[in-house]
């Protein structure tokens, strides 16, 4: 089940870069899935916590290399990492009480932050950056 699926205004010119995102993309799907699948309460918060950790890390990666090349954009950047982090616990919090609606809302909230934060924050960092290594 596709819940969400990678589109070219995600991209950010960088293949490496892009293929961290498909692969959060796919993280997205396996938590939305979860819930529509109404798995187990554990299996349910094992996708967001998988979810949860590799957005954080992927964040965490992104924010060093912009301390690194003192990047100008750095606090904006950050901050909207943190906006969708608090969107992400505040859906997994309302997982327990409307499920099909926070697997709705996990989708829809995360589309429109992947295009405004990659085709913005990202695609102006890894144009300053230009190819470089990604763990």
């Amino acid at each position: 089940m596709v819940l969400l699926e990678w589109k070219p205004e995600f991209s950010v010119g960088d293949p490496a870069v892009d293929h961290e995102h498909k692969e959060l993309i796919d993280l997205v799907n396996r938590a939305a899935g979860s819930i529509l699948e109404n798995l187990s309460e554990e299996e349910i918060d094992k996708s967001f916590g998988d979810l949860l950790h590799g957005i954080s890390a992927h964040f965490a990666h992104e924010e060093r290399q912009m301390r690194t090349s003192t990047y100008d954009q750095l606090d904006a950047h950050k901050a909207d990492h943190e906006r969708l982090l608090d969107a992400l616990r505040d859906i997994m919090d309302e997982e327990r009480h409307a499920p099909e609606q926070s697997a709705e809302r996990l989708v829809e909230i995360l589309s429109d932050w992947f295009i405004g934060h990659f085709s913005t924050h990202d695609a102006r960092l890894h144009n300053k950056l230009g190819p470089h290594h990604h763990d």
